[in-house]
């Protein structure tokens, strides 16, 4: 009877142990089947040194980027849109956004640049436009 007892206890937990193991290759085969990349948003030189810019990825907040600062993180492959708006939220706001492809193992570099009153995320390396050519220019007097 004991001898039967414990055949049983050793088969059972043997079992147990099994199925945690399963549990656990399948958790980590999930878990690498689904590579990121890396996203980095950036402030233009010429934000201003009292705004701030509030980011959203897929409507999530994430941060309120200010000056001296950047934004980066890992997101998993794929379709994200990314939003921006200033902040203080005074005046007239208008979040402006722009859809983003990562790829497993990419870097996409964005900058934050205020025109017209509003903030645009561009590409990094993307020219610049006359205006904006000519905002950056400095002061010339």
């Amino acid at each position: 009877m004991v001898k039967s007892d414990m055949s049983t206890l050793t088969s059972y937990l043997s079992r147990v142990f099994l199925i945690l193991v399963l549990i656990g290759a399948f958790s980590v085969k999930s878990a690498t089947a689904q590579p990121g990349g890396r996203l980095v948003v950036l402030r233009s030189p010429n934000f201003g040194w009292n705004l701030a810019f509030h980011l959203q990825i897929d409507g999530r907040s994430v941060a309120n980027v200010v000056q001296g600062r950047h934004y980066h993180a890992w997101l998993p492959a794929g379709h994200h849109v990314l939003t921006v708006y200033k902040v203080p939220y005074v005046g007239y706001v208008e979040p402006t956004s722009i859809t983003v492809n990562i790829q497993p193992g990419s870097t996409n570099v964005f900058t934050a640049t205020w025109d017209s009153g509003l903030i645009f995320l561009r590409p990094s390396g993307m020219p610049l436009s006359p205006g904006e050519f000519w905002q950056l220019r400095g002061d010339l007097g």
